[in-house]
């Protein structure tokens, strides 16, 4: 097991090496000793994964024969599950994703642990963005007319109504890289949220974690769930770029 992943750290290292690599440069991202990765290197030539001219190392499209045809055919949603399975277990609450979808926010995956809304909230599940944490921050990835183009009605005594206090509220997404809800929604639901971005950079879901009130104040998100949360998002990011298209 210990020569298979030495073979797959030079795999990776060799992957990650546009043009190609140097033994040297193998053995200095991988930690293995050159005679080590110089052995690696040779292995993955005999088999037809890497080819040499004598000086680099270059992968050859026989790697694609290493799953890549069954994980491009995996969903998005498929893909982001076990990412959110791992946030619930580390963090003990529940997260979910979602895209915009008109004016609201469309749950394309979720993992819950209790429930904390009067609504079952499950996959195809909607709520109006404006009032979400997720939504936030994938209206802070467009322009400001299609914020300012919402209908904001009070869903609690804390939803924010004001059209320059909602547009203030999506600017800070946009520029914190998250959205912090309190209570808006739903009274006794806090959630925070971040984006996914696809391979251009554009936002094109979001995932959050929500928790009642009562288990963990704002500061608490920010302080205990945002980092593990952001994270996920990055693992999340990795994976979707083997994805032929954006959700």
């Amino acid at each position: 097991m210990q020569s298979l992943a030495r073979g797959l750290a030079v795999l990776v290292a060799l992957g990650a090496a546009h043009g190609g690599s140097t033994l040297a440069a193998v053995a200095r991202a991988t930690g293995l000793p050159r005679a080590t990765a110089r052995r690696s290197l040779l292995t993955l030539q005999r088999l037809g994964y890497a080819a040499s001219d004598g000086h680099r190392f270059t992968l050859l499209p026989r790697v694609l024969e290493l799953g890549y045809a069954h994980l491009s055919e995996r969903t998005f949603a498929e893909v982001v599950q076990p990412h959110l399975a791992d946030l619930v277990a580390r963090l003990g609450h529940s997260a979910s994703v979602a895209v915009l979808s008109g004016d609201d926010v469309l749950y394309v995956a979720r993992v819950p642990t209790v429930s904390i809304m009067t609504v079952d909230i499950r996959v195809g599940t909607r709520f109006p963005a404006y009032a979400t944490s997720m939504g936030r921050v994938l209206l802070a990835g467009l322009p400001a007319e299609r914020s300012a183009a919402l209908a904001l009605r009070p869903l609690t005594r804390r939803t924010i109504t004001s059209p320059d206090a909602f547009a203030e509220a999506v600017r800070r997404a946009g520029e914190d890289g998250y959205a912090l809800v309190d209570q808006e929604l739903e009274e006794g639901v806090r959630s925070i949220a971040v984006p996914l971005r696809g391979r251009d950079g554009r936002v094109v879901a979001a995932v959050n974690v929500a928790t009642h009130a009562s288990r963990a104040t704002p500061d608490d998100l920010l302080r205990d769930v945002l980092p593990a949360l952001r994270e996920s998002a990055a693992r999340m990011e990795a994976d979707l770029r083997h994805l032929p298209a954006a959700p």
